[in-house]
């Protein structure tokens, strides 16, 4: 049975579709994971991944001091990925991004290690600039981006299968909600308090006519008694939560972000600010809204008021919906699936 071995971390954005990759890898080849002893770890023990720790040095922008070690640091993380690659044999390198797939791919390429990676966003980020030049494949998730690479191939994004299949009825019963209308948030994520608190503040007013599930993260719930808002703080089973949407507040990240447009989930997405970020988010939503299958509201501009207003315009737009239906966006496992094995036959 061949080995492919996964990298990339620092990140849920970067494990959990690597997840949903071994989910469907795993009958007919031996998948594990090399990462930090970060979230990758833990998500892979979650879900009883074979892991190989090997830390990785990050680049923290704008402090030029902390960074002057970062090379003397990656030769060591390079040497130990060069080491455990000669323990695990891997046939294949899958990489994710973030700075934990840096070592291994490093490592690979002086060995003959075929190496592909995915880059979920419009505009590649520094890990998949950095490391494409030694990949076999840059498999993308929107169309325009595997064009920056002269061995881009665009697949679309991959997604747990799970997320597909759940039942709305069930999902309502679970989380004690009726069936009035609901309103999924999803402000879970880091930087996301500005969508907790505003969100909190129209509860009251949103719930006389909706249901709000709001995911709101760890040790995030907050008191309350008000008829139809329902706070969890995480969800093992996203599947469930998106089945209880009928219009959603989220973040834009690319892989929520294609999530609830393969599932016609019309959507106000708040991407996150330049200021936290490189900006990927903004030009994530202005995609998807350019396409006419979401509304987008700047985080600068972000009240209570045009929070609600959002809220309503979105569920009410019936030309999102009409969009979201026509759309192909959708699950990108199986051409990733297709580059993987076509890759590995090369390779024999």
């Amino acid at each position: 049975m061949k080995t492919i071995l996964f990298c990339g971390g620092g990140s849920a954005g970067h494990v959990i579709p690597n997840i949903a990759l071994i989910e469907e890898l795993k009958e007919h080849f031996n998948c594990v994971y090399i990462g930090t002893n970060g979230i990758e770890k833990d998500i892979c023990a979650q879900n009883n991944v074979k892991f190989y720790e090997c830390n990785t040095p990050k680049l923290v922008r704008g402090k030029i001091l902390t960074n002057l070690k970062l090379p003397f640091k990656l030769i060591k993380s390079v040497k130990n990925a060069d080491n455990l690659l000669d323990e695990i044999q891997p046939d294949l390198i899958f990489s994710k991004g973030g700075y934990a797939c840096f070592p291994a791919v490093w490592a690979a390429k002086k060995k003959n290690i075929a190496v592909i990676t995915h880059e979920s966003d419009i505009h590649p980020g520094l890990a998949t600039r950095l490391i494409a030049r030694r990949c076999k494949k840059v498999l993308t998730s929107f169309p325009q981006t595997a064009k920056k690479f002269g061995n881009g191939i665009y697949t679309g994004s991959p997604m747990r299968k799970n997320l597909f299949k759940a039942d709305k009825a069930e999902a309502l019963e679970r989380f004690g909600l009726d069936f009035r209308p609901t309103i999924v948030v999803l402000g879970g994520g880091s930087g996301s308090k500005i969508i907790n608190d505003n969100i909190r503040k129209i509860a009251a007013k949103l719930c006389k006519d909706y249901n709000i599930l709001h995911l709101c993260g760890k040790n995030n719930a907050t008191g309350t008694s008000i008829y139809g808002y329902k706070q969890i703080e995480f969800a093992h089973d996203m599947g469930a939560v998106y089945a209880c949407a009928d219009v959603a507040v989220s973040r834009c990240g690319s892989n929520s972000a294609f999530e609830l447009m393969s599932l016609k989930i019309p959507t106000l997405f708040i991407p996150l600010a330049n200021s936290a970020s490189r900006g990927d988010q903004i030009k994530n939503a202005e995609y998807f809204k350019e396409k006419g299958l979401c509304q987008v509201l700047n985080e600068r501009e972000l009240t209570p008021d045009s929070l609600y207003s959002g809220i309503i315009g979105v569920l009410k737009d019936n030309k999102i919906k009409s969009a979201l239906d026509k759309s192909d966006v959708k699950c990108g496992n199986e051409l990733i699936k297709t580059e993987v094995l076509r890759t590995l036959r090369q390779q024999s």
